[in-house]
């Protein structure tokens, strides 16, 4: 079993993010702290194999408690980030932490036990791999070979398609768009940008977080999630 502890100030949000894990076969959750104070010393307490972190916390940055967790020489538990700080500076300073994965808030239950089940592929695949040739670095690191899209369904257009993807790739992973804001960009009807924006997200080169209004359902908002 792949033990984690969750990390955020508010409990029942933290409460959610467990109950989400526990779902995903092979993981439990071992603990939950509110504070970073309270992550570190759950950290060398509990020695759990993967921190679900938040980054607004009440008396340290996340990316502190991330900081402090890289330090230490003897704690080798991975990090996956889980906030709403959507700030480039932020992302990069998760991702110079190495942590495993950064997903926003809010965001779809599966998109968590995808993640999850992508750490826990790569955890095997390293546990298995004796002396690692590139092409294993590359299966672990989800390199280039892995990311090569298939081909393009029947009706889309390569040209149509690297348009949309060109639109995407110039914001980076921190910023995102609706399909209707995607179509006025690329000059498309939003009905073509929403369905080369669902193909892209089914070749996992797109992410998808909702966006919550007042009323109604959430808007689908895209972002790009390929190096």
């Amino acid at each position: 079993m792949i033990e984690v502890l969750v990390v955020d100030d508010d409990f029942m949000v933290a409460r959610l993010h467990s109950k989400l894990v526990e779902r995903v076969p092979g993981f439990t959750v071992v603990g939950e702290a509110r504070t970073g104070a309270e992550a570190l010393a759950a950290v060398a307490e509990l020695r759990p194999d993967l921190v679900l972190l938040d980054i607004y916390l009440p008396d340290m940055s996340g990316l502190d408690v991330l900081r402090e967790l890289r330090a230490d020489e003897g704690s080798d538990v991975d990090v996956l980030v889980i906030t709403a700080a959507r700030e480039a500076e932020t992302v990069r300073g998760a991702l110079r932490g190495g942590a495993v994965h950064y997903i926003i808030k809010p965001f779809d239950p599966p998109v968590l036990a995808e993640r999850l089940r992508d750490y826990a592929r790569r955890s095997r695949e390293l546990a298995a791999i004796a002396v690692p040739g590139q092409d294993d670095v590359d299966r672990v690191f989800g390199g280039a070979a892995r990311r090569t899209p298939p081909r393009l369904p029947k009706g889309l257009s390569e040209q149509t398609a690297e348009l949309i993807r060109a639109t995407l790739a110039a914001l980076g992973a921190a910023e995102d768009l609706s399909a209707a804001e995607c179509a006025a960009r690329s000059g498309l009807s939003r009905v073509s940008a929403r369905r080369y924006l669902e193909y892209f997200v089914s070749t996992r080169q797109v992410g998808v977080r909702l966006r919550y209004g007042a009323t109604g359902r959430p808007e689908r908002r895209y972002h790009w999630a390929v190096g």
